[in-house]
């Protein structure tokens, strides 16, 4: 005897076997008891969810002659017929390659004779949305005044592609995709029933790759015992069959991403080539995996949301501590718009080597989450007591600095030739210093992102700072109400400061002050703009900046 596949030989035969669709089995049984069937439905929903089963036990429950509670019983002549596809009163018909308008009209010509045996003529069309529109029109009339004994089944993973004509003659049912629980679970059912070791950990993971759809599960599981017939089937052989990577694997390529170890990044895709991994699946999942570090990292109690193992959480908990959130959203924009380059793309790994080196070198990129994430590896190195070498200093220039306002950045004004960060009591700053303070605008704007407790940095792009009629008056203009309002709270205020002394060096005592498109310049004690400032600062040349 031949062997049946797994997604065959477990098809669900009545409402209660189907899974993840109760709102649907509910629904059809409730019409089937009460004798309200429609003459036409609509299946809408992604693959292996349903669709072609529950018609089917819809068909054999119509015409079932000793139904139970909207089941068919499976066991009278009806019943009997359509399951072993001898039925006349159950045709299935796909629309992919029977699309034309003659075989519509072939339909429309069979409709007008009543079934022989059994109450209704049932006709599965699957695929529908593959149908002309020619025989989108001759289906038409027929779905409009059929006969009463004729139910139309039609079936559809791409339900936008169907005229609106036919949907409004059409009960619609959105199937939704299946949870990894739900798949889980039918997958572990279905293991014990063929008396097959399986490990939960391989379960969950063939769950997750079917996204969402119960027969890709039982396609996948079905292909890797294939290749470990008469064996337990462990987590690792799940990993090797499918080519998928361990979440393991992914936390050390993440950790040399952090580090900017591009040569071992590089190193590690090489292996994973040679162990022949698929390279779409290794994109989709090491964003996954990032997508999961970053809710661990933003979020409390986040176990039930993400799906993985103890051991993996425990990863993800320990790296949070090792990237910054800006930085590792601007990891999950790369490899995003990586899945989207790659899907059609002969040449992969070149690809991915190129998305590998933009982590680790984030001095290719002229973005501001590109800045933060060199300005924060090159903070890194400056508390660790690495020298300011000129690649470095270079490095602070890409990012859109001058190389003498980094070095004001790195070095106290007025703390003499230590040129070490100093800090200092506030400081009431003299004109001049305010003046300095206005003309580094830019650079505590970037200071701003840096600080995740407040949304000051991002409500303040595009504003001008100037110096107002005191000498520690520092006026904030181009801003919005909302953006006055918000900026001018304690917290607001506290960031703005924050972040001076970050750029500035010390702690200086200003009053903000913020000026809408509302308010009049002149209320404010000047009429034009501050330029620019750029502090110099001379360096010994055997002096040491840190």
């Amino acid at each position: 005897m031949s062997y049946t596949a797994l997604y065959r030989k477990f098809r669900p035969d009545t409402f209660e076997d189907v899974k993840g669709q109760d709102h649907i089995v509910t629904t059809l049984k409730n019409q089937i008891i009460n004798n309200r069937i429609g003459h036409a439905y609509l299946f809408c929903g992604t693959r292996g969810t349903g669709k072609t089963t529950i018609a089917k036990i819809l068909g054999k429950a119509v015409n079932c002659e000793n139904p139970v509670d909207g089941n068919p019983c499976g066991e009278c002549r009806s019943c009997k017929a359509i399951a072993a596809g001898n039925s006349m009163n159950l045709i299935e018909i796909d629309a992919a390659s029977n699309n034309g308008v003659d075989n519509i009209r072939e339909i429309r010509e069979e409709v007008q004779y009543s079934p022989a045996e059994g109450k209704y003529k049932v006709y599965i069309i699957d695929e529908v949305h593959m149908l002309s529109i020619g025989a989108f029109n001759a289906l038409l009339k027929t779905l409009e005044e059929p006969p009463s004994y004729v139910i139309f089944i039609l079936a559809t993973t791409e339900a936008h592609k169907i005229p609106i004509t036919i949907l409004s003659r059409c009960q619609r049912y959105d199937f939704k995709r299946i949870s990894i629980d739900t798949i889980a679970a039918r997958l572990s059912e279905l293991m014990e029933i063929e008396g097959i070791n399986v490990e939960e950990r391989a379960i969950r993971y063939v769950a997750k790759a079917a996204d969402g759809s119960l027969r890709d599960a039982l396609s996948l599981l079905d292909q890797c015992l294939a290749f470990y017939m008469g064996q337990d089937l462990k987590y690792d052989n799940v990993l090797e069959v499918l080519g998928a990577v361990d979440s393991e694997v992914f936390s050390g390529l993440l950790r040399k991403v952090i580090s900017g170890d591009t040569t071992g990044c590089i190193y590690q895709l090489e292996e994973l080539v040679l162990q022949g991994r698929d390279l779409n699946q290794l994109v989709v999942d090491f964003t996954w995996y990032m997508r999961n570090l970053l809710l661990v990292k933003t979020s409390d109690g986040v176990e039930d949301v993400i799906d993985v193992s103890t051991d993996t959480l425990a990863l993800l908990k320990e790296e949070a501590n090792l990237v910054d959130v800006d930085v590792l959203m601007r990891y999950i924009r790369i490899f995003s718009e990586l899945a989207n380059q790659i899907r059609y793309s002969t040449q992969k790994r070149i690809l991915i080597e190129m998305a590998l080196i933009k982590l680790t070198k984030p001095s290719m990129e002229n973005g501001l989450d590109s800045i933060i994430d060199r300005l924060n590896q090159l903070e890194k190195k400056v508390e660790q007591g690495a020298m300011l070498s000129p690649e470095m200093m270079a490095q602070l220039s890409a990012g859109g600095f001058s190389g003498a306002s980094a070095n004001s950045r790195m070095k106290n004004p007025g703390s003499g030739n230590s040129g070490r960060l100093v800090r200092k009591e506030p400081i009431r700053p003299s004109q001049e210093e305010t003046n300095k303070i206005a003309g580094m605008w830019k650079e505590i704007l970037v200071a701003l992102s840096d600080i995740h407790r407040s949304d000051v940095g991002m409500m303040l792009v595009g504003t001008t700072a100037m110096v107002g009629m005191g000498d520690n008056e520092l006026v904030i203009s181009g801003c919005s109400t909302m953006t006055a309002e918000f900026c001018s709270s304690q917290d607001g205020i506290e960031a703005i400061l924050e972040a001076i002394e970050q750029r500035y060096g010390t702690r200086v005592e200003l009053e903000i002050k913020f000026m809408t498109e509302e308010d009049s310049p002149e209320s404010f004690g000047f009429t034009k703009d501050v330029p620019e400032f750029t502090m110099e600062v001379e360096i010994d040349d055997n002096e040491e900046v840190y």
